[in-house]
């Protein structure tokens, strides 16, 4: 499996937990995910967050992270799992996102979460090591 497909099979999982309120890693087991990167997205995401959240909510004025639709948090969450923890370069992470959203959501959802990882990345390239 390609990595973007393991970001595609994680985001449909992480949706999924979403969406139904459910545990992402028992979404992620029922369907007996194999693929090591699609497990360790999720159990990123998972272990993150809380301070996932905390920076979407930090960086989305005028939206609610309850309010924002499910598949644009959950780019959202997957994207900023990648870029903060992951050590993925914030191009690679920005494109795929902005990709995602445009397959499963829409140009506009991909605009907002390009706007976000690109304020995100930003803080990083500045922040001291």
């Amino acid at each position: 499996m390609s990595r973007r497909d393991a970001r595609v099979a994680a985001l449909e999982m992480l949706y999924e937990a979403d969406a139904r309120d459910a545990d992402a890693l028992d979404v992620m087991a029922r369907r007996e995910e194999s693929d090591l990167y699609a497990r360790r997205l999720i159990e990123g995401v998972v272990a993150h967050s809380a301070d996932i959240d905390a920076v979407i909510s930090s960086h989305s004025r005028g939206w609610e992270i309850t309010h924002m639709p499910v598949i644009d948090r959950n780019a959202l969450r997957l994207a900023l799992y990648e870029l903060i923890w992951g050590g993925i370069p914030a191009a690679v992470v920005m494109d795929e996102a902005v990709e995602l959203c445009k397959q499963y959501s829409s140009d506009e959802a991909g605009r907002f979460v390009n706007g976000i990882l690109a304020a995100v990345a930003a803080e990083q390239a500045h922040a001291p090591r």
